[in-house]
């Protein structure tokens, strides 16, 4: 089981943000079984903050492809949505964003692929659609609960 976050600011082809996400919902299906997204969340832009506000969102996949294939292909995804990573501004507004967050228990640390992602226990717009769907998901370094994590996120 895969769980990846959604993150559009930016209209497109496709339309505004929220259509932006069902759009990416809608290429990630062949990819395996979604078996739960969660609602979207507006939230404030993080680390470069001069760009629009978010919509956020989470989904899990069960899925036959292995971690590093599952990554290859969300890339796909944002690029056939018009994201290219390339030359853009770190942190800064796109059409879609998404990110691999969890993959089961399975730990990976290379050039390519980081798992668990390595800053989701510290982004509450990951948390909160996360927590929505799968709140007992464990991550597998820290071997808390996605709500786990959340509540300490708050305080």
């Amino acid at each position: 089981m895969a769980a990846i976050a959604l993150g559009s600011n930016l209209e497109s082809s496709f339309g505004d943000r929220e259509a932006n996400l069902v759009e990416a919902v809608r290429l990630i299906r062949p990819l395996g079984e979604v078996t739960a997204v969660s609602s979207f969340y507006d939230t404030e832009p993080v680390g470069f903050l001069e760009q629009p506000r978010f919509l956020n969102a989470a989904l899990l996949l069960e899925t036959a492809l292995e971690p590093v294939a599952l990554l290859r292909e969300l890339l796909v995804v944002e690029r056939a949505m018009g994201r290219d990573r390339v030359g853009a501004v770190a942190k800064g507004p796109r059409v879609i964003d998404l990110d691999l967050l969890l993959y089961g228990d399975v730990v990976v640390e290379t050039e390519e692929l980081e798992l668990p992602h390595p800053e989701m226990q510290a982004r509450s717009f990951v948390l909160e659609p996360l927590a929505e769907i799968a709140p007992k998901m464990i991550h597998p370094v820290l071997g808390l609960t996605v709500r786990e994590m959340l509540e300490r996120l708050r305080g």
